[in-house]
């Protein structure tokens, strides 16, 4: 299976990742779409506390990225990590339903991002291994737009199953461990690694600190980027929990999610087809005035109609930016360290997420949801800032 474009084919092995993606996003958006609101209305957990869950969860998640990387590099295999990632996330998926308290809750919703975490940057490496330099933007924003496809799937999902089963959460979160499951059997038969030059060498030995130096300064701006888009942006949980405050009902809150995600899913691939085109810099730009749209606009909802218009802006800055990120990632390693490159880059934006997202926790508490959308505005309009102090830095990027 290939995608043709002017300058070559998509290889296979991307697209079965994609479709990976796609079903492990399918079965995890079915849970997070549900899981806030079963959180704090079945389980009484407080907007702060759930802000520290979903922030933590997430962290963790990309965190554990720097590590999987690492041992990627190390022993120059991709696809055992990319396995045990997705098994592990598919195992947690029968906790959820049977869960009796909190605890067991996030005991599962760190195992699903510790699971995630340990295939996402050895995946990232692997599209990276396979994919020709001219087509890389396309094949991470063909594999993001296939993510996305999933994350607009899991909400469906999540509101057929809330009706059919009269908003029985436990019934609902049952239907992800299916998708979940296919993960795992699409990859022991659909995914292999190609054949590296220096496969029958010795393992490298364990990174060190001092190896940092091996990654370019291009990266470590991409790093700084991305890192100042994760602190202006919080966990989507924060959408769920603003459409239920503005009085859609409990079932229908998975609304906005669905919304976020068809944009996100529409925009990835062109996004990174511009992106091998040189326009990088323009689809950041276009990215963070998404975002702060997006902010202001559900800062001062009142209804439905601009929670859901304030997500598809939430969307089009996922789309005009996260592919873009990756690719620029991968454009910036040296090949035998592209692996510990997207480990180092997930770990920042796990660390600036968890600080983002414990924060929106506690001014939503403190001062209401408005405010919080109204502070991320603001940490927008400061990372736009710098990024137009640094023009010269950022047009540079569009020319790798």
């Amino acid at each position: 299976m290939t995608l043709r474009s002017g300058r070559g084919a998509i290889p296979r092995g991307v697209w079965v990742l994609g479709i990976v993606s796609l079903c492990m996003d399918l079965s995890s958006e079915l849970v997070h779409a549900l899981l806030p609101l079963y959180m704090a209305t079945v389980l009484g957990a407080s907007t702060f506390v759930i802000g520290v869950i979903e922030g933590i969860a997430e962290a963790t998640a990309l965190i554990v990225k720097l590590f999987s990387g690492v041992v990627s590099d190390a022993f120059r295999k991709r696809k055992p990590l990319v396995l045990l990632g997705y098994g592990l996330g598919a195992l947690s998926k029968f906790v959820f339903p049977l869960a009796p308290t909190l605890g067991w809750i996030v005991a599962a919703r760190f195992s699903d991002r510790i699971g995630k975490g340990i295939r996402g940057a050895p995946r990232d490496a692997l599209i990276a291994d396979i994919t020709p330099p001219a087509i890389r933007g396309r094949s991470f924003g063909l594999r993001q737009a296939l993510d996305t496809v999933g994350g607009i799937g899991g909400p469906v999902l999540a509101l057929a199953a809330m009706a059919y089963f009269a908003s029985d959460f436990a019934a609902a979160f049952w239907v992800a461990v299916v998708p979940a499951l296919l993960c795992v059997v699409l990859i022991v038969v659909g995914v292999e690694e190609p054949a590296r030059h220096d496969r029958d060498g010795p393992a490298k030995p364990p990174w060190r600190i001092a190896d940092a130096k091996v990654l370019p300064a291009a990266f470590w701006f991409v790093v700084a980027i991305a890192v100042v888009l994760t602190l202006a942006r919080f966990s989507e949980a924060f959408l769920v929990l603003r459409a239920q405050n503005v009085g859609l009902p409990v079932a229908a809150a998975p609304w906005v999610m669905v919304i976020m995600s068809v944009v996100y899913a529409a925009v990835s691939y062109p996004a990174g087809a511009a992106a091998d085109h040189g326009h990088g810099p323009r689809l950041l730009g276009g990215g963070l005035a998404a975002l702060l749209a997006a902010d202001l606009v559900l800062a001062q909802s009142r209804d439905a109609t601009g929670v859901l218009a304030g997500a598809a802006l939430w969307g089009l800055h996922m789309g005009l930016t996260q592919g873009l990120l990756a690719a620029l990632v991968a454009g910036a390693a040296p090949a035998d360290f592209r692996g510990t490159a997207f480990g180092v880059f997930n770990f920042a934006c796990g660390i600036a997420l968890l600080v983002a997202s414990a924060l929106a926790g506690w001014l939503w508490d403190a001062y209401g949801p408005a405010f919080t959308f109204y502070a991320g505005a603001g940490f927008t309009a400061l990372a736009a800032v710098g990024l137009a102090l640094r023009r010269r830095d950022v047009a540079a990027l569009g020319k790798r």
